[in-house]
Order: C-alpha cells, then structure tokens, then sequence
C-alpha cells in the first residue's frame, strides 16, 4: 500500500492538530523508510519477479526487522516516546505511535502472506488484496480521499502555498501511484532501494505545507 498511508496521516491530523503533518507523514511511513535502507546494506531482501500479483513484482523475501508485527510495535513504541520526550505532546505521542502501528495493518490487508508475525519469520500472513488490481486501486484512493477531506475540513490555507502545495502535493502522490502501478518494473533492487530514499522528500514536503494551514477550532 502507498497512498493509503499517506491517506491515515493527512485524516490523524484533525486529531492531533499540534502535530505536523510532515511528522504524521514520518510515523505513518516509518517503516517504509527503513526498509530501502535495510535493503541497500544487506539485512533485509527483496525480489523482482513480475507477475507475482497483479499490483507489484516485489517477492518480499526477508523483511523482519522493518516489517515483523513485533518489530513494528517497537519501531511504534519507540516513535511514540521519541515524540513525547521531544514534545511532552502524549495524545500527539500516542496518535503518532498509532500511525507507525498502521502501517503493518494496512500492509497485512494487501500483501500477499508474507508478513512476518515475528522477526524468526516462521508465521507469515497476508490478506493478498494485491492479487487484484481494481480492488487495490479501490479499497487505496478510498483511504486517501477521506484522509485528504478529513485534512482540508479540518485545516485552512494562510495563503497560497497553504493551497496550492497541498494541491501539487496531493497530484503528486497520485501520479507517483500510477506510475508504480502501471508502469515497468524496477530495474534491480539497488534501485529501489536509492528510490525509496526520496520519500524523505514528501516528508519535508508534509512540513512545509503544514506551515502554510493553520488548524480550524471548532467553536
């Protein structure tokens, strides 16, 4: 899944409006972002093999540091304390372990069964929604949308960034998305990996919007 995640962190915003969105974008992402790096230095795998779903190529060999149930926890409890130690924020903690915590259940209801329950990975499981390619598309821009109405409802534009970065940065995702989707296969796996770094852009990119909207109080 991808703009799903993106989906839950624009939606937690109005829940936790003292909280960046660019940090809601981090905690949601978490472990997507570790993962290209796990990849480029050999501690965790991935395969290209195309045609192994209907939505992505990837055969997700090894992957239980960044993406076991139990290792996830941590990386949720870890996020959570890091944020309440920086903030003294603990709903805006909690919320932010959550989004970390989202994206293994997310993932569970896409992948194939090859997420691992712990780090030994002797049990793995998978609802496997990517085996069909309109039911992915669906249950995701269904996510997403809400996710972005739920931000725009509850957020302002103080001027133009405000709007038209958030506008740019919601075609952005889309485009990104189908591009993953319909578009050839990665090359290698160094590539996905290198690839997978430039999602530290979006997370500035959350930042940067979120300087731009104030936060609507409700009377």
């Amino acid at each position: 899944m991808f703009l799903g995640h993106f989906g839950v962190a624009l939606g937690l915003k109005q829940k936790v409006p003292t909280v960046s969105l660019g940090t809601l974008f981090l905690a949601s992402q978490f472990v997507d972002l570790l993962w290209p790096s796990f990849l480029l230095i050999g501690i965790e795998q991935v395969e290209i093999v195309p045609g192994i779903t209907r939505v992505t190529p990837l055969n997700f060999i090894n992957y239980p540091i960044s993406h076991s149930l139990l290792a996830v926890f941590g990386w949720a409890v870890a996020f959570a304390t890091i944020h309440w130690l920086l903030c003294k924020n603990r709903i805006g903690a909690i919320v932010c372990g959550i989004a970390v915590l989202s994206h293994w259940l997310l993932d569970f209801v896409t992948h194939r069964p090859d997420l691992p329950l712990l780090p030994d990975n002797q049990i793995l499981v998978g609802l496997g929604l990517w085996n069909s390619l309109w039911a992915t598309i669906i249950v995701e821009l269904l996510i997403f949308s809400l996710g972005v109405w739920l931000y725009i409802r509850s957020t302002r534009a103080n001027d133009k960034v405000g709007t038209l970065g958030l506008s740019a940065l919601i075609v952005f995702l889309l485009l990104i998305y189908a591009g993953n989707l319909f578009g050839p296969p990665p090359e290698s796996v160094k590539i996905i990996g290198w690839a997978g770094q430039a999602q530290w852009l979006l997370i500035v990119w959350g930042y940067w919007i979120d300087r731009h909207r104030s936060v609507i109080r409700k009377s």
